[in-house]
């Protein structure tokens, strides 16, 4: 039997291990780092002064900001294929509103919100030469380069909840230093530091471009994913990068959401110490089976949202690629020590050429690592039948 962990992780700094690859590089971070800046200063003041004069709240508020899905949690890869995939970065927009109804703030506030911000970000494309993607329904895209794309979707909520929270990053942005040896905690390091204080707004709406508040928290799913990652530590990260990067490689387009597949990885997930081989096994195997019907959870909105956005058929399509990629990482455990180089190529076929062509990585695994690697079985009591003294 081979593992073969070190093709995915190495500990240490490995810069040709696949999970090195996929990665975000530091010019990459830098340079959307800057765009979500520019996006902030430029939105902040000209969100307060409308907020009176077109927004109708009976006083000025300044908006706050806050970065969302993967980049927050550190998930993000670079796709496969640039183009047509694209890397992108969730920046909301949150709006202390003064006057709640009963559903939210005043109905007519929700397209001024949404023609407002997107006018503003025209002229900020028109000086940074970026371009403004019009419509998407629940958010205002911005291509920041040929790349990649910013998701700026807008939401409210009730200014006293506001009141309950201070933004605090200067800890963060000590962490999140560009010279920072640390590349870990450069994205997501002001999304832990200031978590508790999101999780204070119990009421949140979104805007939506035709005029209506839709109820939306992306913060329930962001906590959610924290708290699986304390949980199992950092094998669960890593093995959501891959198989995220795995589906950009199978679908050039479409496929299954990046939510869809984390929820399902994360929902059974079992740690494999040095083994992220073994663990993406597992994690595929289980997704064959999660694809081909409804995805809930209900630690995210009591398990109302289906977070399978797949048709029928191309649930089943999914369930098979699933299928096919942990019938391959099993048969590469199972080959011989001289079929290595077949092993790397079999596995390139899986995740693309990103994957290191280097049969080194692919090593024998002994039967003492098979016996530590297996997770213990329960084992049933036995039956101890009453006796009697005599």
């Amino acid at each position: 039997m081979l593992k073969f962990p070190k093709l995915f992780f190495q500990s240490g700094v490995d810069a040709d291990a696949f999970e090195s690859r996929i990665r975000p590089d530091m010019e990459q971070r830098r340079y959307l780092r800057s765009c979500v800046k520019k996006i902030e200063s430029h939105l902040k003041p000209r969100i307060s002064l409308a907020t009176k004069t077109v927004l109708g709240m009976d006083r000025s508020v300044t908006p706050r900001f806050r970065t969302q899905g993967s980049w927050s949690y550190d998930t993000c890869v670079v796709p496969a294929m640039m183009p047509p995939q694209e890397m992108d970065w969730d920046y909301g927009v949150y709006l202390p509103v003064t006057v709640w109804e009963e559903n939210g703030p005043p109905h007519d506030m929700a397209k001024a919100y949404f023609v407002l911000v997107e006018q503003l970000l025209e002229e900020l494309c028109d000086k940074e030469e970026w371009e403004l993607l019009p419509g998407k329904a629940t958010c205002i895209r911005i291509q920041v380069a040929p790349w990649a794309h910013i998701d700026v979707p807008l939401y409210a909520a009730p200014m006293e909840e506001f009141e309950k929270i201070t933004e605090s990053v200067a800890l963060a942005k000590a962490h999140a230093s560009y010279d920072s040896a640390s590349v870990e905690s450069i994205d997501f390091a002001e999304a832990i530091e200031t978590r508790q204080q999101w999780e204070d707004l119990d009421s949140v709406v979104m805007a939506t471009r035709k005029g209506e508040w839709k109820p939306s928290d992306p913060e329930v799913v962001a906590n959610w994913f924290m708290d699986r990652f304390e949980e199992h530590g950092p094998q669960l990260r890593r093995v959501c990068r891959c198989l995220k990067a795995w589906r950009d490689y199978q679908w050039q387009q479409g496929g299954p959401t990046s939510v869809s597949i984390m929820i399902a990885v994360a929902q059974g997930f079992e740690p494999r110490a040095g083994r992220d081989d073994r663990a993406l096994e597992d994690a595929a195997r289980r997704l064959s089976r999660a694809f081909l019907g409804e995805i809930r959870e209900p630690g995210i909105d009591d398990g109302v949202e289906d977070f399978n956005r797949l048709q029928e058929a191309d649930r089943e399509a999914a369930a098979q690629l699933f299928g096919r990629l942990a019938a391959q990482l099993f048969q590469a455990r199972e080959s011989a020590l001289h079929e290595k180089e077949v092993v790397v190529a079999r596995l390139r076929q899986q995740f693309g050429e990103r994957l290191p062509m280097d049969s080194t990585r692919v090593e024998f695994d002994s039967d003492s690592d098979t016996i530590r690697n297996t997770p213990a079985s329960r084992v049933v009591a036995p039956v101890i039948p009453s006796t009697k003294a005599g």
